[in-house]
């Protein structure tokens, strides 16, 4: 037996870090274990890969590399963190997971969908979320919040969301088209409602697994 492994989709600025906090407390109040983990990064070695892969001087990355460097980052928060905590029987949070490669590099970069799995294959071991939530929010509305976030923290972390709207249209088109292939696994939420509606959905889909 193995815990649980639910992980957090979504475009950016979709809410979705905020929600897994909300489920994480919800859970531990409820009794559970949690390990809460987010990607890229997750590891001390992942976050050194986290800030090439976000810095917005680096335009020039291209779609392989920015492929291989999320899974390097992946591959080594499974083993480290993921695998044993699930092999512990706790809740793993994860905020994002190989559905965003899927979705970002895969679809949006128009690397193929194949070619991720492959990858994926090498790295993650096999593993596969119990339920992945993704939390839906209207491409403009998700990159007002996401750009006035970075203003506020003066971050340098803003790659993705520096990227044209085009093709943030395309990251959440993809998302839909995943939920779409996967239902049993992949539950779209609603993310332009207030936080607690939000919340209240989240906590719906996650009480069916439990």
């Amino acid at each position: 037996m193995r815990g649980k492994f639910i992980t957090f989709e979504g475009p950016e600025g979709s809410g979705k870090s905020t929600q897994l906090r909300i489920l994480a407390k919800r859970l531990r109040e409820a009794g559970h274990r949690v390990f809460e983990t987010a990607e890229p990064g997750g590891t001390p070695i992942g976050m050194q890969i986290r800030r090439v892969l976000l810095d917005a001087q680096n335009a020039e990355m291209r779609p392989t590399t920015e492929l291989l460097l999320m899974f390097a980052c992946r591959a080594q928060n499974v083993e480290q963190w993921i695998l044993p905590a699930l092999a512990d029987q706790q809740i793993v949070l994860s905020d994002r997971f190989t559905d965003s490669s899927v979705v970002y590099q895969g679809i949006a970069r128009g690397l193929g969908t194949e070619l991720v799995y492959e990858v994926d294959r090498i790295a993650c071991r096999g593993l596969v979320p119990d339920l992945t939530l993704v939390i839906d929010i209207d491409t403009e509305t998700g990159l007002r919040r996401a750009r006035a976030r970075n203003q506020r923290t003066q971050g340098v972390e803003t790659r993705l969301d520096e990227q044209a709207i085009e093709f943030h249209r395309k990251v959440r088109q993809a998302y839909h088209q995943l939920a779409g292939d996967e239902p049993h696994r992949v539950r779209l939420i609603d993310g332009g409602r207030g936080e607690a509606e939000v919340a209240q959905q989240v906590w719906s889909a996650v009480a069916g697994i439990l």
